[in-house]
């Protein structure tokens, strides 16, 4: 896609991470297919996954409230309560990076919201998983002198 385009001299990507995006922004020629393949295929390797993520948490939010015992129940919240706070994490955090991409021009912001992508889910996915754990939890209690009964 990027041979077909002409480019101006003495360009620089002001981003964090170089994106097919933003060097097709860069082009001094028509953009206008390129620009169109890239919402095409964005929302194929976007929707596809998270449809599929939205539809599994349907079906198990369906399952689980059929359960008889209330235990059971919380047991279940609580283990998928962690997976669904990973994953909003990080397609939260990635939408914020593809939004602020093409809504502002501002380096400072972009480069921030990429920080932020590629930093901050993969940082705190071992916490929250690691909040299912009995030791972690107790040692929450310890630290904080109050019962975790929500974890």
């Amino acid at each position: 896609m990027v041979l077909r385009l002409s480019f101006c001299i003495e360009l620089e990507i002001p981003h964090f991470f170089c994106e097919l995006a933003q060097v097709v922004k860069l082009a001094c020629s028509d953009t206008l297919v390129e620009n169109i393949l890239i919402y095409v295929s964005s929302c194929i390797f976007v929707g596809v996954p998270l449809s599929g993520i939205v539809f599994s948490y349907i079906y198990i939010m369906s399952s689980v409230l059929r359960m008889p015992s209330s235990e059971g129940k919380h047991k279940a919240f609580s283990t998928c309560g962690s997976h669904l706070s990973v994953v909003s994490l990080f397609y939260g955090t990635g939408f914020g990076v593809y939004i602020s991409f093409a809504v502002t021009d501002s380096p400072r912001k972009s480069a921030v919201a990429s920080v932020i992508y590629t930093l901050v889910p993969q940082m705190l996915n071992p916490f929250v998983y690691s909040l299912r754990n009995r030791d972690m939890k107790e040692a929450l209690r310890k630290l904080t002198g109050r019962t975790t009964s929500l974890l």
